[in-house]
């Protein structure tokens, strides 16, 4: 299964086009709070997620799906524009991955760094705080943090910072072990 939240050239085009006009129209951050809220709707509805991605639904109806749900929000007439265009234009599929540009591009142009944080289960918010301090410490920055929840790495965490990975987790660390003896 594909990472939908991964930008594709047409998504990454869709958010820099959309980053471009937020930028002269002077509201990023009302733009950026939309797609954010949008990206959460889309998690937590499977209704939504077959809306974006099933080939059921033709380029128009999606257009009319994700416009009624953006008025229904109550989003900002431009964030409105945009996920009808995008939709229109065949590319609803796209849409999680150009969010995910739109908050990189967001987040450069403030100056913040973006760190997703991994874990087996969630996080307590003092563990979160630990994770945030010390990536501050380590990037010299203060990071804005996004979790996911993947059991598959048995514990631990993982952090990804741009493209850097930093990998503490239990499953590594098996893998890790179990090359090792294979080795010896």
């Amino acid at each position: 299964m594909a990472d939908e939240t991964k930008a594709t050239d047409a998504g990454q085009r869709y958010a820099q086009s959309l980053f471009e006009l937020t930028i002269e129209g002077g509201n990023l951050t009302k733009v950026e709070s939309d797609l954010k809220s949008l990206k959460v709707m889309a998690a937590d509805s499977a209704d939504l997620r077959r809306l974006l991605t099933s080939p059921a639904f033709g380029a128009e109806d999606k257009a009319k799906g994700l416009t009624a749900v953006a008025k229904k929000a109550g989003f900002q007439p431009l964030t409105v524009k945009f996920l009808g265009l995008v939709a229109a234009n065949g590319r609803a599929g796209d849409l999680l991955g150009a969010i995910t540009a739109f908050s990189e591009l967001s987040a450069r142009h403030r100056g913040v760094v973006s760190a997703e944080v991994i874990s087996a289960t969630e996080l307590t918010a003092a563990q979160m705080k630990g994770v945030q301090t010390a990536l501050a410490s380590a990037l010299g920055k203060t990071p804005e943090l996004s979790t996911r929840i993947d059991p598959s790495i048995l514990g631990g965490v993982k952090v990804r910072v741009g493209s850097r990975l930093f990998d503490a987790s239990l499953r590594s660390k098996l893998d890790s072990l179990k090359f090792a003896l294979k080795r010896a």
